[in-house]
This record gives structure tokens, sequence and C-alpha cells, in this order.
């Protein structure tokens, strides 16, 4: 078992346990959110790549377009 599924296995044990202990579950999920609210950091991080991020949608290939363009060009001057 790698890392990761030895902690994705503790971190579910963890939260069943602790539903386990929960007699009124709503108020327990309510607690939670509000100390994620409060915990939350001022400025998180966005990765460049994401909506909001520093790059997002920069250099993007331009629209297509249905335009329809004359298949011969004709040359003045042969």
């Amino acid at each position: 078992m790698s890392n990761r599924q030895a902690v994705v296995s503790l971190y579910r044990r963890c939260l069943k346990l602790s539903l386990d202990w929960a007699v009124h579950r709503n108020a327990l999920f309510q607690e939670t959110e509000e100390l994620l609210e409060k915990w939350k950091h001022p400025d998180p991080y966005i990765p460049p790549t994401a909506p909001g991020g520093s790059k997002f949608e920069r250099n993007m290939p331009a629209p297509i377009l249905d335009r329809k363009l004359p298949l011969t060009v004709a040359w003045e001057g042969n």
C-alpha cells in the first residue's frame, strides 16, 4: 500500500469514527463549516492557469470565424 493510500484510508476511518460519536450530525457539519470559514487563508493560492489565475486565458488561439473565403485570387498585372 502506498503512502497516499494509507493516508486516505486513515482519513476516511477518522471521519467515520467521528460520525459514530456524533449524535447530531448536522450540528457537527455546521460547526466544521464555520471553523473552515474562520480559518481559511485570506489570500488563497490560485493556480496560474485556473480561472482567476494570472495566466488564465492568456494567449488564447484566435477564434475561428465562419467566413467563406474566395477559392481563387485574381492577380493583376499578369
